[in-house]
């Protein structure tokens, strides 16, 4: 009896503070909104948590040195910033300047041999047309004891007796680049990228990077593309030698053209065309060019690029004209290129 009273009593205050939590009224914020005073006054108080744990002092390490060519594309020059290294710049394709720049970080230097150091240099520089001297950049690479970063985006499956490169071209062993990285959407005509180098790096990537690939790894069919095109130039380096003729056929069309000269390497499938006489402005420059493209494009259906800079973009190159060659152009194609150039450029730069 005793124990059906206590249950009683239980039960009943359950209900009571059931009844109480109901009949409450409702929390209601105040419909005052706040003054723009009071907001200034909460944001100067609020402190963000840090999204990452401070680093230990002990645990500090110095940023790594990036020795890059002026010359390299925006893509590069935004990761190199993104790295939050210190980066320095050499002049375009001057080994002289490149070995003076290395002198320079490296004499007296006693922290060099802890810092990470890399030469980063692009295969065929986007902003001109021109081909980096690996070989050489390799004997400065191993006398300051740096790496080398070799983007490849414009060589791959391009340079080389089989189309595996810059390295292959100079006869320089693999082994001596320590990273390469390239976009596949040029000779391998698919999307995506890769970026390789040693066992060590490799092993790196795949630890570092991670949160990274799984979330976006690149298509079953775009990675099957890329295959099959290595796939294809293995079978077929003929290829190569139909691009090299053709790219040869392109300059020589173009090597009197009005106003314009050509300022690539003889080997390089974009073929690269700057102004003469630039009119010191590069607005002015870039209308020029532009004008050039869309009346080529307008009069003779020719889709030529003229090469666009951004206001963040640290290039210094003069701008210019863009041409891609292809093995699978004809004699025709390049012809008619030539020769929509030649009297374009006539009429709009003389």
């Amino acid at each position: 009896m005793a124990s059906f009273s206590a249950r009683l009593v239980a039960e009943g205050l359950l209900i009571a503070v059931i009844v109480f939590q109901l009949s409450r009224k409702s929390y209601k914020p105040p419909k005052k909104a706040l003054s723009k005073k009071e907001v200034d006054e909460l944001c100067d108080e609020w402190e963000p948590e840090p999204l990452c744990p401070p680093i230990k002092e002990s645990a500090r390490i110095d940023a790594p040195i990036l020795e890059s060519d002026e010359g390299v594309h925006w893509a590069v020059q935004n990761g190199l910033d993104l790295s939050r290294s210190t980066v320095v710049y050499f002049k375009h394709n001057d080994m002289a300047s490149l070995a003076s720049t290395l002198e320079k970080l490296t004499r007296g230097n006693t922290n060099t041999e802890k810092i990470r150091c890399y030469i980063v240099v692009e295969s065929i520089y986007q902003n001109s047309g021109q081909i980096a001297p690996l070989d050489e950049i390799i004997k400065l690479k191993e006398k300051y004891r740096f790496r080398v970063i070799l983007e490849e985006s414009h060589s791959f499956g391009v340079l080389g007796k089989c189309g595996r490169g810059l390295a292959e071209h100079y006869g320089v062993p693999i082994d001596k680049v320590d990273i390469i990285a390239a976009g596949m959407g040029n000779a391998l005509a698919t999307d995506g990228g890769f970026c390789t180098g040693s066992a060590r790096v490799v092993d790196h990537q795949r630890l570092s990077s991670s949160g990274y690939v799984f979330s976006n790894s690149l298509a079953p069919y775009l990675a099957t593309a890329a295959v099959s095109a290595v796939n294809y130039l293995e079978g077929n380096s003929s290829v190569l030698s139909i691009l090299r003729t053709n790219v040869a056929l392109l300059h020589k069309g173009l090597s009197g053209t009005p106003g314009l000269q050509i300022c690539s390497h003889l080997l390089s499938p974009m073929v690269f065309l700057k102004l003469k006489k630039s009119t010191g402005s590069l607005a002015a420059d870039l209308d020029l060019l532009e004008t050039i493209a869309e009346q080529a494009l307008k009069q003779d259906s020719v889709f030529i690029v003229a090469s666009k800079r951004s206001s963040l973009d640290r290039c210094k190159l003069p701008v210019g004209i863009r041409l891609f060659v292809s093995a699978g152009h004809t004699e025709s194609d390049i012809s008619k290129v030539c020769s929509s150039l030649n009297r374009i450029s006539s009429s709009v730069l003389n």
